[in-house]
Parts: structure tokens; sequence; C-alpha cells
């Protein structure tokens, strides 16, 4: 079961259409749109200023979204893919960004829509990214624009992905406790 918790009073605000998988955790000031997801050991924490999530966000495992007191909150917009293991931290990304596994996103930083960061970079505090590129190492710099059929073979491929295999928790589970149980779906192409 996902820990959903209050910090000072104030409660996370989480739609019917989003899914939270057990491990998840998501505190305080946190507001998501429409159909979003928040993966294993993923945490979400508003305690010590806003979140505001976007419509279609998918957070995998192990990811961090947190915020600076009295500094910086952070703001995920629409089909926005947050790799496992990366960090988002007080930052602004726009509309269809893909954050590589094990990025990390610091401080004052804007990402702009239809853009990449790769994995493993760090971009580095109050550095801008604009709309349309690539960006990858440490620190985080340009690496190319990104093509038309790159936005559609990852970013938007990413996020629909994510949208289809949350879906898949909404059936209940065969009972694998008894010898009996037999559960002969077919599985699901990863």
């Amino acid at each position: 079961m996902a820990l959903v918790l209050p910090v000072n009073g104030i409660a996370p605000t989480i739609p019917a259409s989003c899914k939270l998988l057990p491990t998840a955790t998501v505190v305080g000031d946190v507001v998501f749109g429409e159909e979003c997801s928040v993966w294993f050991n993923a945490v979400v924490r508003g305690d010590v200023n806003q979140i505001r999530i976007g419509n279609r966000v998918n957070i995998q495992d192990n990811a961090v979204i947190h915020c600076t007191y009295q500094k910086f909150a952070t703001t995920l917009g629409n089909n926005v893919s947050i790799g496992h293991n990366a960090i988002v931290h007080g930052c602004i990304l726009q509309d269809n960004v893909l954050i590589g596994m094990g990025a990390i996103v610091m401080d004052g930083c804007t990402v702009e829509s239809n853009s990449i960061v790769a994995a493993g970079s760090v971009v580095t505090q109050h550095t801008h990214i604009p709309a349309g590129e690539i960006w990858g190492g440490i620190p985080a710099r340009k690496i190319k624009a990104i093509s038309p059929e790159l936005q559609k073979g990852e970013i938007e491929r990413i996020a629909q992905n994510y949208l289809m295999y949350s879906s898949w928790f909404d059936t209940p589970q065969p009972n694998t406790g008894s010898d009996t149980a037999t559960d002969t779906t077919p599985a699901q192409p990863r």
C-alpha cells in the first residue's frame, strides 16, 4: 500500500485516475493531474514547498521529487516521465519532458517542453534547457536538437507505455498461494 500523509495539515490531492503503487510515498502539498502513476519506492515530498504535477506523469521506481523551503517549488507539466532513481528538486519541467534514469535536476532549473535529460546526467542549479533539446553529462550540456522522430519515438512512447503499464494493476492478481490457482493470462509485452 502507498503511504500518503498530510504535512502541517495539508494533504496531497490525488485524483481517482492516478495509480500509486505499493511502497510509493506522497506527502504534503502535492497536487496531481489525471492519469499519473507513482511507482515502487518513489517519493513525492511536498513537505517544505508545493509540488504541482500535470496529467499523465509517471514517476518511476526509486525516483525522488522534492522542493526547497521558501525558495523553489517543483512543477511537472503534462506527459512527463521521471526515470528510475532520478532526482527532481525545486525545478520546472514543462510538457513532454523525459528525465532519464539516475539523472538529477537541481533547484531553479527549467526544462522546456519536448526535451530530454539523458540518464545519469546532472543538471546544475539555475540551468535553462530550451525546448526540443537533449542534454547530458556532468554537468549537463546540450548534446543535440530532438528530431520529431525521437520525440515521438521516446518521449511520447514512454509516457504512453507507463499509462498502459499502470493499467495492468487494475485487475486482481491470481491467488498464487494455492496449488490450484493457475494464471492462464498471456504475458504482456514489455
